[in-house]
């Protein structure tokens, strides 16, 4: 009796694992979810968690950040799932079937932007020392779920979550992109959406250059021709654009809700015809030019030796630094080749010391290691190594940004759409495929600001243009800043940015297709 029992409740087993493996409801391996950028650690153990219209998503305490973040998570699963999900606050771990986000401070290893994700079958729980550490989760979150997910409509479940513990914090402080809307204006709902990609890959960091010969795009309310005449018109002759001071603090903020921290760059002295067109008394000769609407460099320059020349930048500065909580205002200083070495050199010591007097630290592309640097300054390599080293000497931090492998306004190859070429090719291989920390055996990982990835804006002249040379790269060098160099490997990756293909539909992003990636094998699984 006993053995027949025994058959009975293994045959029943075995027809109950065989339904469930044509049902698609057997368990679930969480190593095998292509998360982008790669964790650093992720354990499986087999199972799934369901998300039903009785979860809700509950927040420790009563704080009004913490809350912000399950608002932003139930309204991103929402619109999808309609399931309805709720944001409620609680002390203690909540019940069966539902998310708990708290904070819990005592993770050294964590920092401020990691956590750790557990997720059983009964509870998903993410904690972290810091609320940027629950924001970093929620995106992890969203890509465990299926691609579906992040469609605005409603669409049929399941939903659900491989079970397992993901611990996971970044390899670099500063992980970013830089947007040219100097070249060619992008608007602020333009803005935002990028804004939401970096978020979405845990880049905490948006560059602006906000002013170059063919724009001026801030508005300064003390130099109102700035943007009155200097804003007037872009590449090839378009109508241009800017900010006012209310729409950039609106993207300021927007940012921040989302960890990200702008950085506004104002170039100078060189990249500057837009400004001295506005205001003849900028210039030397004490006469205007006229706007520029090509993509030639360096020809124009602010007049060093004048005095007004520093009240300007000064007003400048005073301005935009009363709007940008940020630490940093990006001083340019790059291609100024109609500006004479001995005239840069005070020229940039002096704008250094303008910064900080109100209260920002300076950031600079290469070039200005040229100069004498302040304590805290970023150099940003773009073009010369040398001029890194020299950043490196004199106590500065480099914030990575290679033209040769970092450039999104590069071409991917030569029947690229859109983009330039002087740099490099720069396919999606070429893109992932390097270390900020070997590129140069004197810039090491101790020397390292962070990385960004700058979209240089002279052949795209809208979102969709933008996203062809953005997209996939983007992707690549959020796992640059992100994943320790040792787990990061081009075949794995290219499956994992495959998966993402299906993600980057749902959200309406116009990526480049490369044949270097496996998107229809992915389609098909």
């Amino acid at each position: 009796m006993k053995q027949s029992k025994i058959r009975g409740m293994v045959f029943a087993g075995l027809v109950l694992a065989a339904a469930l493996s044509q049902t698609g409801c057997k368990p679930t391996d969480l190593s095998k979810e292509n998360i982008i950028p790669k964790p650093v650690s992720v354990v499986a153990t087999g199972s799934s968690f369901d998300l039903t219209d009785q979860t809700d998503i509950y927040v420790q305490g009563e704080s009004a950040e913490l809350k912000q973040i399950g608002q932003y998570l139930a309204d991103k699963l929402n619109p999808s799932t309609g399931l309805g999900i709720e944001v409620k606050t609680s002390t203690e771990v909540p019940g069966p079937g539902n998310i708990f986000l708290s904070i819990s401070g005592d993770d050294s290893e964590l920092g401020d932007e990691g956590y750790e994700l557990t997720i059983t079958d009964k509870l998903v729980s993410l904690v972290a020392n810091k609320p940027a550490g629950l924001f970093n989760g929620i995106q992890t979150i969203r890509q465990v779920l299926p691609a579906k997910v992040e469609l605005a409509s409603v669409q049929n479940g399941p939903w659900k979550i491989a079970t397992g513990v993901i611990r996971d914090y970044p390899a670099y402080g500063y992980r970013g992109s830089m947007l040219d809307v100097a070249r060619h204006f992008f608007e602020v709902e333009d803005v935002k959406n990028l804004i939401d990609q970096l978020a979405y890959y845990k880049m905490n960091a948006l560059h602006m250059h906000l002013s170059d010969d063919q724009g001026w795009r801030i508005e300064i309310k003390s130099w109102p021709n700035l943007t009155a005449h200097g804003g007037k018109t872009e590449v090839g002759g378009g109508e241009g654009g800017y900010y006012s001071q209310e729409q950039y603090a609106d993207i300021v903020k927007y940012a921040q809700d989302r960890y990200i921290t702008i950085v506004p760059e104002i170039d100078m002295p060189g990249h500057t015809n837009a400004a001295l067109a506005s205001y003849p008394e900028l210039n030397c000769n004490g006469k205007a030019p006229e706007l520029y609407t090509g993509t030639e460099v360096g020809f124009s320059s602010l007049c060093t030796n004048k005095e007004i020349t520093y009240k300007f930048i000064d007003d400048v500065i005073r301005e935009l630094a009363a709007l940008t909580p940020g630490e940093y205002i990006h001083i340019g200083g790059d291609e100024s080749l109609a500006t004479k070495i001995e005239d840069y050199i005070p020229f940039i010591n002096r704008v250094q010391d303008m910064v900080e007097a109100h209260g920002k630290k300076v950031l600079g592309w290469d070039e200005i290691a040229l100069a004498t640097l302040k304590p805290n300054t970023i150099v940003q390599y773009w073009d010369k190594a040398e001029n890194a080293k020299k950043g490196i000497a004199q106590g500065a931090k480099v914030l990575m940004s290679p033209a040769k492998y970092a450039y999104l306004d590069m071409k991917y190859d030569s029947t690229s759409t859109y983009g330039l070429h002087w740099a490099a090719y720069i396919e999606v291989d070429r893109g992932y495929n390097w270390d900020p920390a070997a590129l140069e055996p004197e810039i090491k990982k101790e020397n390292i600001y962070g990385i960004e990835a700058p979209l240089w804006s002279e052949t795209v002249s809208n979102r969709q243009e933008a996203e062809y040379l953005i997209f996939p790269r983007l992707l690549g060098y959020a796992e640059i800043g992100w994943t320790p160099v040792e787990q990061r490997n081009w075949d794995n990756y290219k499956v994992r940015l495959a998966d993402h293909g299906e993600r980057m539909k749902a959200q309406n992003i116009n990526f480049y297709p490369s044949k270097l990636v496996p998107w229809d094998a992915q389609k098909q699984k």
